[in-house]
């Protein structure tokens, strides 16, 4: 390889960065607006996992927050849950780095996952679910007012088959929402960025990966297989993603089944004399 075509490849990069360091920022910016996620005083705890997702979320936010018309706090939050071979330096190195506050969180949940789950069945639910008690406590503790999770718009979508495929529900993830317990609230400033954008993004930034290997080494999980069938979408009808997306920002409850969200018992014909419906005949003709 020349040094000719090494600089043109570089050259190639750089641009190619720029534009999706733009792209992303709009849409991460278009989602705050929307779900009016972040106002100001407000103190952001982003959610760092070490994958690509929490660390594109925390390198936009930060960016943001220096041009912001509002003033706001940015710390991040790593939970080391004690897996096995996890490179405690990498996170620590690279947040010292950027100069943001941060926090690691030592527990061992991954005993406890080990423990209470068979081996071969799905760890992801009961990792969640310990996760997000510490997170949610330690919020509170630092008097954080926002909590960041880095789910992008494939996250949402494969979220809505999984509930539909498998639970019976119409329900995805909300770009924002208030904790069950209420003490929080969390965002998703990635609510409408797409997966493979924030993927190439990850590795020309060259972010320290830190890969799961609790649960992304299981093979065949329901959201796995989620997943491809959206990519081959994706792939074979160029739109039908963004399409579906759009589906779920404009549902029409009269047009559904959940008696719940619309009471069609109040629904009656209505009842014209018949002067008035010989008035709409002669004007539709």
């Amino acid at each position: 390889m020349t040094a000719a075509f090494k600089s043109e490849m570089a050259q190639r990069d750089r641009l190619e960065l720029n534009k999706l360091r733009k792209l992303l920022r709009r849409e991460v910016g278009r989602a705050i607006a929307d779900f009016n996620m972040i106002e100001d005083g407000d103190k952001v705890m982003c959610c760092l996992s070490g994958g690509k997702d929490s660390y594109a979320m925390l390198d936009i936010l930060l960016n943001l927050k220096k041009h912001a018309p509002i003033s706001f706090e940015v710390i991040a939050v790593n939970l080391d849950q004690k897996q096995p071979g996890f490179p405690e330096h990498v996170l620590p190195e690279y947040l010292s780095s950027l100069g943001v506050e941060y926090h690691v969180i030592e527990r061992d949940t991954y005993s406890i996952v080990k423990d209470k789950i068979p081996e071969g069945k799905t760890t992801c639910g009961l990792c969640s679910r310990l996760r997000r008690g510490i997170l949610y406590d330690f919020a509170v503790e630092h008097k954080c007012t926002k909590i960041a999770l880095g789910h992008h718009r494939d996250d949402i979508m494969e979220t809505l088959f999984l509930n539909m495929f498998y639970g019976g529900k119409m329900r995805a993830m909300p770009p924002k929402l208030k904790s069950d317990d209420g003490r929080n609230i969390v965002i998703r400033p990635l609510a409408y960025c797409r997966e493979k954008d924030i993927e190439r993004y990850a590795g020309l930034r060259e972010f320290p990966i830190i890969p799961c290997n609790l649960c992304g080494s299981q093979e065949n999980l329901q959201r796995q297989n989620i997943k491809m069938m959206l990519q081959d979408w994706d792939k074979r009808f160029p739109g039908r993603l963004e399409n579906m997306f759009r589906a779920v920002q404009n549902v029409l409850p009269s047009h559904l089944c959940d008696t719940r969200l619309y009471d069609f018992d109040k629904l009656e014909r209505y009842s014209m004399e018949p002067e008035e419906f010989n008035q709409i005949s002669v004007l539709n003709l």
